[in-house]
């Protein structure tokens, strides 16, 4: 199917997604002030394992709530592993750029995520792109360079940190989209957490912080919101 010719959807149910996506934003915007506020004083690394710790869970309450019988082997294991270290790669990036850089330019950054899916979707999905999405990518990035500008702000590791957020968290997406047909949803979300949970396990030693009980009540409550 082209990318510029979706299939119909009855209107309300594109109203209802309009909805759930705009509540996704929001939802979002307050998850990633609560890594702000504790980036001023936690390592990513351990933001993102007590996230992950918080979330297990939830996700084990689904497992055992699941009615099918079946096991945790993925049925496209090259492909799920590497939407797994893309989610990694995703967490830890934005995160570190989250507690770095100004909330707007992070946001800037990571908004050129759809632009790299519509480049992405090309080789992936095979799907077509025609000229009037590559001029919305064009001026989208044109808008990037305009919130951001470079050369009068200086460009850090942390503005790396988010673009490598930015291509992660599109690759991942594309993944999604060409293995979310045939791979169960336990397996999609397992395997990102047991990888950010092994691999902020073994940096924990390095970084811990004691967190006092309101920053806890804060990671708990961003975990809920991711």
């Amino acid at each position: 199917m082209s990318i510029d010719s979706p299939a119909p959807a009855p209107s309300g149910s594109t109203s209802k997604g309009i909805a759930f996506g705009l509540l996704a934003f929001a939802v979002y915007a307050t998850h990633d002030a609560g890594i702000k506020t504790l980036g001023g004083t936690y390592s990513p690394f351990q933001i993102v394992f007590f996230i992950v710790l918080f979330s297990f869970p939830l996700v084990t309450l689904m497992l055992v709530r699941d009615t099918k019988a079946d096991t945790l082997r993925p049925r496209v294991p090259l492909l799920t592993g590497l939407r797994t270290g893309a989610l990694v790669m995703t967490g830890l990036s934005a995160f570190y750029a989250f507690s770095v850089l100004p909330l707007t330019q992070t946001y800037a950054i990571l908004f050129t995520t759809p632009l790299i899916i519509t480049l992405l979707s090309i080789p992936i999905l095979g799907e077509v792109v025609r000229a009037q999405r590559w001029i919305a990518v064009l001026i989208g990035l044109v808008g990037v360079l305009v919130v951001l500008r470079p050369g009068a702000v200086p460009m850090e590791a942390s503005h790396l940190a988010a673009l490598v957020a930015a291509f992660a968290g599109a690759l991942s997406s594309v993944l999604m989209r060409k293995i979310g047909t045939c791979e169960r949803r336990e397996v999609l979300l397992v395997y990102p957490l047991l990888a950010n949970f092994t691999i902020m396990l073994c940096a924990m030693p390095f970084v811990f912080l004691p967190m006092p009980l309101e920053d806890l009540a804060l990671v708990l409550g961003v975990a809920l919101l991711g």
